[in-house]
């Protein structure tokens, strides 16, 4: 089995191609992503490779599956343009979330490619009465919270300072709350068209950086009218762009880089 790994903004990611998904699929990501026993990744991406179209399945580094992920996305269509030997694609994406458009190029950096996704429409999302639970945590101080999804849930929360929460407290709390689990994003406005942003993500927790999240919250906050599009949005892992969705152009876009780390090589018996 052959695996590359590949990392958005630090949000890591292990990619192989498979003619198609395992049974022991969960089994293997919890294997594979383990930090001290495997590889070590946020997740493992299993691509199928078509042609014009390409399947992506991903797995959390708990074994969960996830709809979509932005970063995910950006780190499989730079796998998918390396296994095609090219410098520059563009492609649709299968994902559980839908067909996403996506494009990638090389840059002067050979081992660093600029990716920009599809994320699709962002909706309403799961919505359960959470302001009295959220209040209720300690240590969050909350100004304002809403839902979103785009093909998996979100929460965004935007609080005085992302750097005060503790995330490793307060995160599984509020994915616990949620009816099918949810990635919290908790959020400061740092400028005009700047966001900052700390991220508690289902099924992988603490993370360096979650496109589908800072779509969301870019989404949000736009509408907020706290920020205006496009919205740079900086994680503790560097920053991505994302256009949101209008009523001329109903789909959010993310864009930013997919670094390549390296080839490994799994003996699977």
């Amino acid at each position: 089995m052959q695996l590359t790994k590949h990392h958005a903004l630090g949000n890591d990611f292990l990619v192989t191609f498979v003619d198609e998904v395992p049974a022991d699929a969960p089994e293997q990501a919890v294997e594979l992503c383990d930090r001290r026993t495997g590889i070590g990744a946020d997740g493992l991406l299993f691509g199928i490779d078509a042609g014009s179209t390409v399947t992506m399945r991903l797995f959390n580094s708990d074994g969960s599956p996830a709809e979509i992920s932005g970063n995910g996305l950006r780190c499989f269509v730079q796998a998918v343009a390396m296994r095609r030997n090219v410098t520059s694609l563009e492609i649709d994406v299968d994902t559980l979330a839908g067909v996403r458009a996506c494009s990638v190029e090389m840059t002067d950096r050979p081992n660093v490619a600029f990716a920009s996704v599809d994320m699709g429409p962002v909706s309403a999302g799961d919505a359960p009465d959470a302001d009295d639970f959220l209040s209720g945590l300690t240590g969050l101080s909350v100004e304002r919270w809403a839902t979103g999804a785009v093909g998996n849930p979100h929460v965004v929360i935007q609080v005085d300072d992302p750097a005060d929460v503790d995330l490793a407290s307060v995160g599984p709390q509020i994915e616990a709350h949620f009816p099918h689990g949810v990635n919290a994003h908790f959020v400061r406005v740092a400028g005009p068209s700047e966001v900052e942003l700390r991220v508690w993500e289902r099924g992988a927790g603490i993370t360096q950086a979650c496109g589908s999240g800072a779509t969301v919250s870019a989404q949000r906050l736009v509408e907020w009218g706290a920020v205006q599009s496009p919205v740079t949005v900086g994680m503790p892992g560097g920053s991505a762009t994302v256009d949101v969705a209008t009523d001329d152009r109903p789909t959010a876009v993310l864009a930013g880089t997919a670094t390549f780390v390296g080839v490994v090589d799994v003996p699977r018996g």
